[in-house]
């Protein structure tokens, strides 16, 4: 099984716990979960290196709108740090504003992914995951 770390940003404990579900069920096991942006930027930025360092496969799934410290301010301060700049991120929105949403190409996301997460998208950007 591919090994993967994945870093899910989302506050809504309901769409928090149906990520999870789509993302297990898509094969994906190794999950650590933020609940605003202060605790996500925490996990990425905390003492030494980074946990997304230079030859790790993290993925970063980012709810665009966060407490404390919303979705495109984290994705702005990942692109902003040497030792961040090129993980993977996929942002999650329900949201259809065209800004925001131009806002997350620019900082370079692989994608927009809707919430809640559905296992066949996921496998869409994930080609690899077995049924």
């Amino acid at each position: 099984m591919h090994q993967a770390d994945i870093l899910l940003v989302e506050d809504d404990t309901n769409w928090k716990e149906l990520s999870l579900r789509a993302l297990k069920k898509a094969g994906f096991h190794r999950i650590t979960v933020a609940r605003d942006g202060v605790e996500a930027l925490s996990l990425l930025f905390g003492e030494g290196e980074p946990k997304g360092g230079e030859g790790s496969e993290r993925i970063v799934l980012l709810d665009i709108k966060l407490p404390k410290i919303d979705g495109i301010t984290v994705l702005q301060r990942i692109r902003g740090d040497e030792r961040t700049k090129d993980l993977n991120v996929f942002a999650l929105s329900s949201s259809e504003d065209p800004s925001e949403l131009e806002e997350c190409c620019k900082l370079g996301v692989l994608a927009v992914l809707p919430k809640p997460l559905d296992p066949e998208t996921i496998k869409l950007y994930f080609p690899d995951k077995a049924a």
